[in-house]
């Protein structure tokens, strides 16, 4: 119940940072397209400082175990949600967006920020085995997906700096170098921005989209209702069964972060993508919109809900 409080706590702050994003855009104080610098400063410079700074951990068996946990664990959701969400498209006929939207969570911008708040920043380490698959399947499966055809783009995935980030603090953390303490600082105090400046976009992007139509549209709903409600619900119990929450309080505590990326919102990514491959942008912020929104009741709940059958 306290993480779960804290959780609702730290969600509503950013939330309330969201409601800023949308006061800027509504009072004509910025437009919605001036968030493109914004996305490019989280995207280029302060995600990948997280990650860098993420592993300048001292090593220890626990957490190289604690890693190897979290990786497999985000090759196991993952197979799960590209299983249910091939299971719902084909029961409810939903469209490439829709069924994106049911697969791919808004991992990094919204877990980060809550395990760094949460749990301490020794903990987001652990958000990168997520981070990396889906990061992976975002430029192949994804890619496809909303494409409809096409060549897998390797290059683009190998030349991601996410990617990249994340390889440099392996090898650092692996080799147990550790950078100058100046450094190491820039790169923490850089990191502590990704949670507001990511909320700000959001705020911006959902300024723009039609809300009374919006209100109207039960298919987003229903969305809404997969993405946040139903699927992490799915793979809560998977998790019980799987039995990897009974191990000791540091396994079950990456158990929870590993979780947490998948009870988060519609990807931001969709959007971006389905303005890349000019399909229907509109929708796809929408379900991002409400998604984003809907995550401050929805993600307390299904937290209380884990911690209670888990």
């Amino acid at each position: 119940m306290e993480t779960a409080l804290l959780l609702a706590g730290k969600i509503t702050e950013l939330t309330l940072i969201v409601l800023m994003g949308i006061a800027l855009v509504k009072f004509k104080l910025l437009k919605t397209e001036n968030s493109y610098p914004l996305s490019v400063i989280a995207l280029y410079l302060i995600s990948p400082s997280v990650m860098i700074h993420a592993f300048q951990a001292d090593y220890s068996p626990e957490i190289l175990d604690g890693l190897w946990l979290s990786l497999k664990l985000a090759v196991l959701f993952h197979i799960l949600l590209i299983i249910l969400g091939k299971l719902f498209s084909r029961l409810l006929k939903l469209d490439a967006l829709e069924h994106a939207a049911t697969i791919y969570t808004n991992s990094g911008n919204l877990i980060i920020p809550l395990v760094m708040s949460i749990f301490g920043p020794q903990w987001v380490i652990y958000t990168s085995g997520f981070i990396i698959v889906q990061m992976l399947l975002f430029w192949t499966h994804l890619r496809l997906l909303i494409c409809g055809s096409g060549k897998v783009s390797w290059t683009s995935l190998l030349r991601n700096i996410n990617i990249l980030s994340m390889l440099c603090g392996v090898i650092l953390f692996s080799l147990q170098i550790k950078l100058p303490k100046i450094v190491d600082g820039a790169l923490a105090t850089v990191g502590s921005m990704i949670g507001p400046v990511a909320m700000l976009v959001a705020g911006m992007l959902i300024a723009s989209l039609p809300l009374k139509q919006i209100m109207l549209s039960k298919r987003i709903y229903l969305i809404a209702f997969l993405r946040l409600l139903l699927i992490p619900m799915i793979l809560m119990f998977a998790v019980k069964l799987s039995g990897l929450a009974g191990q000791d309080a540091h396994s079950r505590t990456v158990v929870l972060i590993s979780f947490l990326a998948t009870i988060s919102p519609a990807a931001a990514t969709i959007t971006q993508m389905a303005v890349v491959y000019k399909q229907n942008a509109a929708k796809a912020s929408a379900i991002y919109g409400v998604t984003t929104l809907l995550c401050i009741l929805t993600m307390p709940l299904i937290i209380v809900l884990y911690q209670w059958i888990v």
